[in-house]
């Protein structure tokens, strides 16, 4: 059942980067920190035992991505945002989530995910991952033709670079 639970939330992801094209005046770009903040929040509700544990914070300036750069980012976000859901805080652990988007010299972006939980295990690496969700996170990534970090310090970050 977990299973199709994460399946049913790439859908989602990728069914609401269309949605938001669709409703835009401008059918090549997507506002990405509204289609963010729209996911996250139907992630939160779908982990229905996180609700008021975690406070989602989103720092975003006014960016606008294609659909070949909004699909893999939303799938990432996706895949970062559900794992912190469902591991970074246990036994009712209360903590955040923010997610800070931003425009980088040269036209790159900068998306970060971090969470206050209880941290990445020291011995996950994504270039070697064993989980359908890293390595489909690290696919994405060269997709993008971009990099990732992760910063183990008070809990967990990923900081994309694309």
């Amino acid at each position: 059942m977990d299973i199709l639970n994460e399946c049913q939330n790439r859908i989602r992801s990728i069914a609401l980067i269309h949605e938001k094209l669709y409703q835009s005046q401008d059918f090549a770009r997507i506002d990405f920190a509204d289609y963010i903040q729209n996911m996250v929040t139907h992630l939160i509700s779908f982990h229905s035992g996180v609700g008021g544990r975690v406070n989602f914070r989103l720092e975003a300036a006014d960016v606008k991505l294609d659909i070949n750069q909004a699909m893999p980012c939303g799938l990432i976000v996706n895949e970062l945002v559900s794992n912190v859901l469902k591991h970074a805080f246990p036994q009712g652990r209360k903590g955040d989530l923010i997610i800070r988007l931003g425009v980088l010299d040269g036209g790159r972006y900068q998306l970060a995910v971090k969470d206050t939980g209880v941290g990445l295990a020291q011995d996950i690496d994504l270039k070697n991952a064993e989980t359908l969700g890293f390595q489909i996170v690290g696919d994405l990534v060269k997709q993008l033709e971009g990099s990732i970090e992760i910063v183990r310090d008070g809990g967990t970050e990923f900081i994309l670079r694309f």
